[in-house]
């Protein structure tokens, strides 16, 4: 039998896609990938074949990569692939009889069109979670100054003020008083700045904020009423309507207060998946999808606060029946029985790589926890320790940080032995 073939797109260069890309080939599947060159990707023998995503023609990239790699189902990475995706869902639908194949593909991978804009859209989607009776905080969107004066002399502070098509806590702000909401609203609303789009262009290859500078497009920015409590989030495989595999974790690290999680406990809520399969349900989604959660102090009830339309960094993770996103989307996509993967851990607590020791090296959860170092590619665990230190301005201070636990030294010569060779090809 021929396996099925998975089209995995992301405009980033984030580790998750790698981790998804292994676990997607160990279940069974085929996988091509859509990424921005020198993607870490090519350090592994995940994908069987990478299709350059080109910043400054996004639609153009995502349109070649699914005609050349014909893929049974693509799964978007980011936020920015999946709107590409609707977006390239829109110009075939206008393209009449020539474009209803991709069209097709798009709505098998991500689910009905007609929910594409309400995902978009924060308190829209809000709105809908609140229709289904899921319990969700005050939502508004805030076009001037004047409309939030007054949505803050409603609800209070703190707040929290969010962009539409935002993503990893970039387009978030916590404020706690009207100075600080206006500048963040001045702040989030504003095209991105020339400085920020040149630096991501030139130095991490990212062209991905070159036409919104160029285009001086403005973001919709969302007022949000805060909930005290601490947060959770759900990863979830949906098909045709349904909830196929789920992971719900508490949050207990964070790389900074609105950034992803660094260190998550799976946990069972019922409230939680309850939300899940309504919104699943209601949208009749497919794919990879995440949720975000707040669970409210002292009462521990669930307030829906956002949905992601991709993979989430913890997607990849096997935790036996119905908690194995890969081994459900496997048997799904051929028609065949789970065959789940071994659970990670018999342990509930996980230490995300490199994000954890990112943000604390001595972190007593690289130690107690299950610390989820992929140790089988050396190559991208070398290069996750070298872009951290690279990219995080943390490490000018400390230069003698070491990895903990400290890599084997048998692993040593044989990851720089892969770099070099990967390197030269």
């Amino acid at each position: 039998m021929l396996k099925a073939t998975v089209l995995v797109a992301t405009t980033h260069r984030y580790y998750p896609t790698v981790r998804l890309a292994l676990a997607l080939a160990k279940a069974g599947c085929q996988v091509e990938a859509l990424c921005p060159p020198n993607h870490p990707l090519a350090m592994t023998r995940a994908a069987r074949r990478l299709h350059t995503y080109y910043g400054l023609a996004p639609l153009r990239s995502v349109h070649h990569a699914i005609s050349s790699a014909k893929p049974d189902f693509i799964v978007p990475c980011d936020d920015l692939s999946t709107q590409h995706l609707y977006r390239l869902h829109e110009r075939e639908r206008q393209a009449g009889e020539n474009g209803k194949p991709t069209c097709a593909l798009i709505e098998r991978s991500l689910g009905a069109p007609e929910s594409y804009p309400l995902i978009s859209a924060r308190t829209a989607f809000m709105e809908l979670a609140r229709e289904e009776g899921i319990r969700v905080p005050a939502t508004s969107v805030i076009n001037t100054m004047d409309e939030l004066k007054q949505w803050t002399s409603r609800f209070g502070f703190p707040a929290v003020l969010k962009a539409n098509g935002s993503s990893g806590g970039d387009g978030t702000r916590i404020v706690h008083t009207l100075e600080e909401a206006a500048r963040a609203f001045r702040r989030l609303q504003a095209p991105p700045l020339l400085a920020r789009a040149a630096k991501r262009a030139l130095v991490d290859g990212d062209h991905t904020l070159l036409w919104p500078w160029l285009l001086r497009r403005r973001s919709v920015v969302n007022a949000q009423a805060f909930v005290v409590g601490h947060e959770a989030t759900s990863s979830t495989l949906c098909w045709q309507g349904a909830v196929l595999a789920r992971l719900h974790f508490e949050v207990l690290k964070k790389a900074k207060p609105t950034g992803h999680a660094t260190v998550l406990r799976l946990i069972e809520h019922p409230e939680m998946c309850d939300a899940v399969e309504k919104i699943a349900r209601r949208l009749h989604l497919s794919g990879w999808h995440g949720f975000d959660f707040m669970l409210e102090a002292h009462t521990g009830n669930a307030y829906l606060i956002e949905i992601n339309p991709r993979i989430t960094q913890v997607g990849h993770l096997a935790f036996g029946p119905g908690h194995d996103l890969p081994a459900a989307f496997y048997a799904a996509l051929c028609g065949s029985p789970i065959r789940e993967a071994g659970k990670v851990t018999d342990g509930d607590t996980v230490a995300l790589f490199p994000q954890e020791w990112i943000r604390d090296p001595a972190s007593e959860y690289l130690r107690t926890a299950y610390h989820d170092v992929p140790w089988e590619e050396p190559a991208l665990v070398s290069d996750s320790i070298r872009q951290s230190r690279t990219q995080r301005g943390w490490y000018a201070k400390h230069n003698s940080v070491v990895l903990s636990p400290p890599l084997p030294v048998s692993a040593r010569p044989q990851r720089h032995t892969v770099e070099l060779d990967c390197e030269a090809k």
